[in-house]
Order: C-alpha cells, then sequence, then structure tokens
C-alpha cells in the first residue's frame, strides 16, 4: 500500500500549519518573556495572545490560565492537598474515576492512602452513586473526573458530577485533553474548578499544556519554584514558541469545530458499520462518545498482533492502551468497566482527525476485512 493513512490522533495529532508558521515566528524572537525591553515585550505579547485564545477556547479568564510542560504535568499540578474554593475549606483526598489517565491516576502530591477511585459501569462512564457513597462523610475531597475517555470516547456526565461534588463541598478537576477541539463545552457551564489541556492533541507542538482554575479557586502550590513566571504558579522561563504554537492551534481548532465534529461523525458511522461485517465489538457505542473515536475488539484477538497487521498495511492504529516502551499491555479502561482481560489485551482504538477523508476509512476497512481474515482463521485452527 502506497498510501500510509494516520488513524492514530488521540496519541498525537499532526501539526497545523497555524501552529507551524506560529512557532517559526516565535523561535526568531530573541527577548525572554520577563524582560522589559522591546524584545522581551515581543515575546510576552505572544504569550499573552495564546493565554487569550486558550482561554476564550473554554470559557475561562486569560489570568487563570497557567501554561506547562504538557497535559502530564498540568494534571499533576492540579492534584494537589490544600486546594480550596471561596469560603470552603481546604481539600484533604483525591477522588479519581478508575477510567483516568496514568496521570491522573498516579495520585498527584496526595498520599496513596487518601486516594479512592470510583467506579466505571460496562458502557464506560463513572457511576455517580458510588461518587455519592465516596464523598459522604469525611474531610472536603478534589475529585477528577475526565470529559472524555482517550480509549473509547465516552463523555463523562461532568455536570451532575460537578453537582454532588460541590454539594458535598469539594472541588471538581476536568481532564478535558481529549475533548478539547472536538466537542464545545465551557468550564463554567460544566462546573468545574480546575481544567487541563494538551497542545499536541488539537495540532499544536508537544511539550506544551495548560491548567485552567476557575475564578475563586485558592491554595494552588506550585510544582516548580524559582521565578515568579505564570504569576508565581509555574517557575521557569516560557517555551514562548510552544505556547505561541499552542494558541494558533487552540484558534484554528475552534474556528473548524462545528464543521470538523460533524464531519468525524459522519465517518466513524462509516467506519463503524463497516467494522461490524466481522464479529466486531464496539465498545461504549450506548453512550455519548466523541465523533472520532473507535475502541474495538474481537474475541480472541491480540491486539499487538492486529497494532502490527494494521502497520504492516500501512494504517497507524493503536492498542487501547500503551506503555512508555510501547509494549501493549491489557486496557486499564476496559478493566475498569468489567471486561476480563483477554478482552482487555485486544481493544484496537481507530482516531481520525481533521484531515480523514472517506477514503482513509475505505483503506482502513480494507485492512481490517484481510487481516481479520487471516487472523479469525487462525483462531479457528487453533481451537479445533
Amino acid at each position: 500500500m502506497s498510501k500510509r493513512v494516520y488513524l492514530d490522533w488521540n496519541a498525537t495529532t499532526p501539526l497545523r500549519d497555524e501552529a507551524r508558521r506560529a512557532l517559526a515566528a516565535a523561535q526568531d524572537l530573541a527577548g525572554n518573556a520577563s524582560s522589559v525591553h522591546a524584545e522581551g515585550r515581543e515575546a510576552r505579547k505572544l504569550i499573552e495572545g495564546a493565554r487569550s485564545a486558550v482561554a476564550a477556547a473554554v470559557g475561562a479568564q486569560p489570568r487563570n490560565v497557567v501554561f506547562t510542560s504538557g497535559g502530564t504535568e498540568a494534571n499533576a499540578l492540579a492534584l494537589a492537598p490544600g486546594l480550596q474554593a471561596e469560603g470552603g475549606s481546604p481539600v484533604g483526598r483525591l477522588v479519581v474515576s478508575a477510567i483516568e489517565h496514568a496521570s491522573v491516576l498516579s495520585g498527584g502530591r496526595f498520599p496513596p492512602g487518601s486516594v479512592a477511585r470510583i467506579r466505571a459501569g460496562r458502557a464506560g462512564v463513572v457511576d455517580l452513586g458510588h461518587l455519592r457513597d465516596l464523598l459522604h462523610g469525611g474531610p472536603p475531597a478534589l475529585v477528577s473526573i475526565m470529559l472524555a475517555n482517550n480509549e473509547t470516547g465516552a463523555i463523562q456526565p461532568i455536570e451532575e458530577a460537578a453537582g454532588i461534588v460541590h454539594e458535598a463541598g469539594g472541588i471538581l478537576h476536568v481532564d478535558a485533553i481529549q475533548a478539547l477541539g472536538k466537542m464545545p463545552f465551557e468550564m463554567r457551564a460544566l462546573g468545574a474548578d480546575l481544567l487541563t489541556l494538551s497542545a499536541h492533541k488539537v495540532g499544536g507542538p508537544k511539550g506544551t499544556g495548560a491548567l485552567v482554575l476557575s475564578d475563586g479557586l485558592n491554595g494552588l502550590e506550585p510544582l516548580l519554584r524559582g521565578g515568579g513566571q505564570e504569576s508565581n504558579r509555574r517557575a521557569g522561563t516560557e517555551n514562548v514558541a510552544g505556547i505561541a504554537g499552542f494558541g494558533a492551534a487552540v484558534g484554528a481548532a475552534m474556528a473548524d469545530l462545528p464543521a470538523a465534529a460533524a464531519r468525524m461523525q459522519v465517518l466513524q458511522e462509516r467506519l463503524e458499520s463497516g467494522l461490524r461485517w466481522t464479529p466486531a465489538i464496539i465498545f461504549s457505542d450506548s453512550v455519548r462518545r466523541l465523533p472520532n473515536t473507535t475502541l474495538f475488539t474481537v474475541p480472541g484477538l491480540r491486539a499487538e498482533t492486529a497494532v502490527i497487521g494494521f502497520d504492516l498495511a500501512g494504517i497507524a492504529v493503536s492498542s487501547g492502551s500503551a506503555c512508555s516502551s510501547g509494549k501493549v499491555q491489557p486496557s486499564h479502561v476496559l478493566e475498569a468497566m468489567g471486561f476480563d482481560s483477554n478482552m482487555a489485551q485486544g481493544a484496537v482504538r481507530l482516531s481520525m482527525g481533521w484531515s480523514t477523508q472517506d477514503a482513509d476509512v475505505d483503506l482502513c476497512l480494507e485492512a481490517w476485512r484481510s487481516l481479520a481474515g487471516r487472523l479469525l482463521k487462525d483462531q479457528r485452527r487453533n481451537t479445533a
């Protein structure tokens, strides 16, 4: 196959042209954004422009956007004891959903003994009844629930969760990294007190992210101490080029969001209809999902075998979950949803983006029909 098809957009996205131009322009600047001379002021202007773009994308105030080195650092910065809403008490424990990204499941700066996990149902949606039970009694909690799952694409009931959390005197952190640029949302409407974002999921450069705070939130302790950058919330000379690229990518993503989301929804339906020609199970298909994400398996399938087979056919996809070494691991998300380890080890994720075309989906399905035929034939032979 001469043309390669990229269907791993949830892992990372290609760099948008707008971000590439912003990066190139920023890299030509000599000034440090903390300097008061003209060169420094020019760098500061780029940062503040990007801050305004990121804030506008999620309905927040620019002063409440803290730039970081990426989504993982943003999550680690957010997950800290001592946070408190205006008029409230500091949080003393952490409650996270069992389907979170590893950077949230790690617990941030909370002691392991003060971290609890919210169950998820078979459809991949958090159990709000269990959340209520976990918050009953005890000190105020910081609760972390992602807006959209990075593996299944399932969109979580954040507004309802926010009501439960705030009624119990807690604070809500929302990892919106996969949702940004794929679905419309506003921080205030969600009821989020903290929100985390990442540039490379929307066509920006890798190595840049943001933590967005709500008004009235106090007690955020910096992870990095030193200079007074980011209003004393994140020390270190700012990554001017990365931040400028982030702002440009977010602006382009938001301008294209309605049309891109509608187009990906059509492509998702086309893709999943084709997958069902084989005995494929599509996870979380009974609930609202991101329009670009499909996680599927066939009973007995090994994800590693399927991912390699797709790659040899010219299609870049991923397993449901992979560690940093690239070795395929059972999906902790599927295990949290109640699927056994064999099923969790066989999940393949297909994720699309703004440049995915009908022809890409057709090539993927052509490759899958050939691959599935061989895999199922081998499976029948081995069980005979």
